[in-house]
């Protein structure tokens, strides 16, 4: 966990120094350091946004090196979890940091003001918890955990640089066993096995009806324990209960301790637990699943839920509303744990945090749920909620009493929200929020199904797609003209394009596409691509200036609005490319275009233009996606100048900062006329390297037809002039060209046919 702190410490730019135990068995003192490190630089998903950043790492270990932190302004420790271990390494860390630097803990159960006991009273005020959740790259969370004697302007400094350098969703939490989130996580867990046992379910079955289902993440209750690691559970739910008296709350079934105790499976880390991966006679991995009456794994059949099909589609409220009342042993199930969670949720309130949203929020940002138990409670009603408690027989918790006694159906209400004693207090969400601006029908300047006008305020204008995926449709393509349109007629600064969806866009509408290619409807297309590549190329010749908000996916013609963008504000987690030969296709949108340009670009006068255009046929050709903002730049999807944000949840804010930077003075640049190409001599060196690859069985004969049509709009077109030049539009002309005629190829449309059938890629 040290490891992984370190590695998202240097994705924020971030100098660390590493320090270990030393192993007397090993002859290299910095042996766990440096193991940590390496272990790091292979998890999968990746704890480096990039590789290089390892080197930001200095190893050592505790009884060498500890001198090696007096300069740092922040101490962390994740050491084992035993008091007396912490205890004497605060000790030491005392007589060596700095007076101004911030110490922490990572511990995920032990009081922070235990583990103060015995230091100074200015070491204590500048002790805080630092809670982070694994993997810390990808968790959202930190939970910030004050002690009663650390100061207050240390626990805003240090949230504040969480928050905007680390890129992390700060709660701050009391300082309580468990503290938020791993104390209402894990009694919900511990529940959700019980209750599995008395309704006669099955962990497959229960992953299906906790996971998307419910607005929670694809490994839902059973996969996520594997995950986590059962005896971490074991160990966390034992604590809990014993340290707080709740030990009824946190018991865990005699089944789940069976497979602790005495079978020692633990999850994926002993490659057994309520799931095990296992090899076919072909060498396939495939999937078994524990039967809980004998223990026993079996072939994991698909597994059918009727209640399910019948809520396929649907919104996340009505599907959640449908699992609430739904009757049968699934529906008993599911009422039961979300009771749980509603019940403790409230009972916990006050406790572990006093905001609500805080609560929330940690359920969202530590363990993945789209709604927090709050937020579904208002999305249920609240008094149906508590009438369903009362039902059960359940005692209600305070907070939940006085919203009856109050005849109250909601936790938010507009620019209130109920805190943990049932008042209602001023609320404004720490960041700017979509739903919560579009609350008010003035800020929707125009809307289609596929996109939206949104007024950001401050006279920025925001472009929202909000189809499915955010695919780009013709109604979102055709927003992009009104949205220039919107922008000089009613006198705003610029343009934001960005969304709060779950990726930014996973680029074209590949069934529109394959239905004109299949009923050679080819002026159509023609006219589709045409009208593309106008929008994306208006992106950046208009007379206001734009910026692109990219975030998670952002592929195909998501790609290539952000390369015609005046400016990118970008998420730190971005993970961009031009992916069309995947499906038979090319970039059509001006993506091509715009690499060529990009490489040209780099090109010093003189130099050959070859390796230029053999980069950016690579990286198209190999439809290459960056695994981070950091790697999109060194891949050129991003330039040096634009920017990049930790914590996605500032990504628009920033993004309309950066359009009021650029609104004073802007003046509309004009399309390329004389861009370097190189003709029939670039398609020839191309033509040599695809012979090689398709005899070495690393291209499909027809990836050398679709890479064939790309490499002639990388030369410029078929002239035998070295030295030509052509313009941007000519290259945009190539660019449709290519991909009709693709689009016309039986190969194409098969690969697209099952790209949109299997979700994977087809080698024709």
């Amino acid at each position: 966990m040290g490891a992984a702190i370190a590695a998202q410490l240097t994705n924020a730019g971030i100098p660390v120094v590493l320090l270990d135990i030393v192993l007397p068995d090993k002859p290299d003192r910095n042996f766990l350091a440096k193991a940590g490190i390496e272990r790091a630089l292979k998890a999968s998903p990746a704890a480096f946004m990039a590789p290089e950043n390892a080197k930001l790492i200095t190893v050592g270990n505790l009884e060498d090196d500890l001198a090696k932190i007096k300069d740092a302004d922040w101490i962390i420790e994740a050491i084992i979890e035993k008091l007396d271990a912490k205890h004497d390494l605060w000790e030491k860390v005392e007589k060596v940091a700095k007076k101004t630097a911030i110490i922490s803990s990572n511990s995920s159960g032990i009081p922070m003001h235990l583990q103060v006991e015995g230091r100074s009273e200015d070491f204590k005020s500048r002790f805080v918890g630092a809670h982070f959740f694994n993997p810390p790259r990808y968790l959202h969370l930190l939970e910030v955990i004050p002690t009663d004697q650390t100061s207050p302007e240390v626990v805003r400094a240090f949230s504040e640089f969480a928050d905007h350098t680390l890129g992390k969703g700060v709660v701050v939490a009391n300082d309580v066993p468990g503290f938020v989130g791993n104390r209402i996580g894990v009694y919900g867990m511990v529940r959700a096995m019980k209750r599995m046992e008395e309704n006669g379910l099955t962990p497959a079955v229960v992953d299906q009806l906790t996971g998307p289902a419910i607005g929670r993440p694809k490994s839902a209750t059973f996969r996520t324990a594997d995950l986590s690691g059962l005896d971490i559970i074991y160990h966390v739910a034992n604590d809990i209960g014993k340290v707080t008296g709740d030990d009824e709350d946190f018991t865990l079934t005699n089944t789940f301790k069976q497979l602790v105790e005495e079978k020692k499976w633990l999850g994926d880390k002993t490659g057994s637990g309520f799931y095990k991966k296992t090899k076919d006679e072909r060498g396939k991995t495939k999937i078994l699943t524990l039967n809980l009456d004998n223990l026993e794994y079996e072939d994991q059949a698909p597994v059918k839920v009727a209640v399910l099909d019948a809520l396929k589609g649907k919104p996340l409220a009505e599907r959640v509303k449908g699992l609430y009342e739904v009757e049968g042993k699934e529906g008993d199930f599911m009422r039961g744990v979300m009771n749980d969670s509603f019940w403790y949720a409230a009972k916990m309130a006050g406790t572990v945090s006093g905001q609500l949203q805080d609560i929330d929020n940690a359920l969202k940002w530590g363990f993945g749920w789209e709604q927090g138990p709050f937020e579904t409670m208002d999305a249920l009603g609240v008094k149906t909620v508590i009438g369903s408690l009362e039902k059960e027989g359940r005692t209600l918790p305070p907070l939940l009493q006085k919203m009856k006694d109050e005849s109250r159906d909601k936790f938010y209400n507009g620019g209130e929200i109920v805190d943990a004693k049932g008042e209602m207090q001023p609320y404004a969400a720490p960041y700017l929020i979509l739903s919560d601006l579009k609350k008010d029908a003035s800020k929707v300047v125009k809307k289609t199904s596929g996109a939206s006008l949104v007024d950001l305020g401050d006279g920025v204008l925001l472009l929202e797609f909000h189809s499915k995926m955010n695919a780009l449709g013709e109604d979102a393509i055709r927003m992009i003209g009104t949205a220039h349109k919107t922008v000089q007629e009613l006198g705003y600064a610029g343009l934001v394009v960005g969304n709060q969806g779950d990726n930014f866009s996973a680029g074209a509408n590949l069934p529109l596409i394959l239905s004109q290619a299949q009923d050679e409807e080819w002026d159509e297309l023609d006219a589709a691509i045409k009208l593309f590549q106008q929008a994306t190329t208006s992106l950046r010749f208009s007379p206001h200036p734009v910026v692109v908000a990219p975030f998670n996916l952002t592929l195909g013609g998501g790609t290539e609005m952000a390369l015609h963008a005046d400016a990118v504000t970008a998420s730190a987690e971005t993970y961009m490319g031009l992916v069309e030969v995947g499906v038979g296709l090319i970039p059509g949108g001006g993506g091509t275009k715009e690499m060529l340009l990009r490489f040209t670009d780099q090109t010093l006068p003189g130099q050959p233009l070859l390796p230029a255009v053999q980069r950016a046929f690579e990286l198209i050709g190999t439809a290459k996606v960056s695994t981070s903002a950091q790697d999109a730049r060194k891949l050129s999807f991003l330039r040096k100048s634009d920017e990049t944000v930790m914590n996605r949840d500032n990504l628009l804010a920033e993004a309309k900062r950066k359009v009021l930077e650029l609104a004073p003075g802007y003046v509309q640049p004009a399309m390329r006329m004389d861009i370097p190409v190189m003709g029939e001599a670039a398609i020839g060196a191309i033509k040599s390297a695809l012979y090689g690859l398709v005899e070495g069985g690393y291209a499909s004969k027809y990836d050398r037809e679709v890479l064939l049509q790309l490499a002639n709009i990388l030369a410029g077109g078929a002239t035998n002039n070295r030295q030509a030049r052509v313009t941007e539009q000519q290259l945009l002309d190539l660019e449709r060209e290519a991909f009709l005629t693709l689009a016309g190829k039986k190969g194409t449309q098969d690969r697209i046919a099952h790209m949109l059938k299997t979700g994977k890629p087809l080698r024709n």
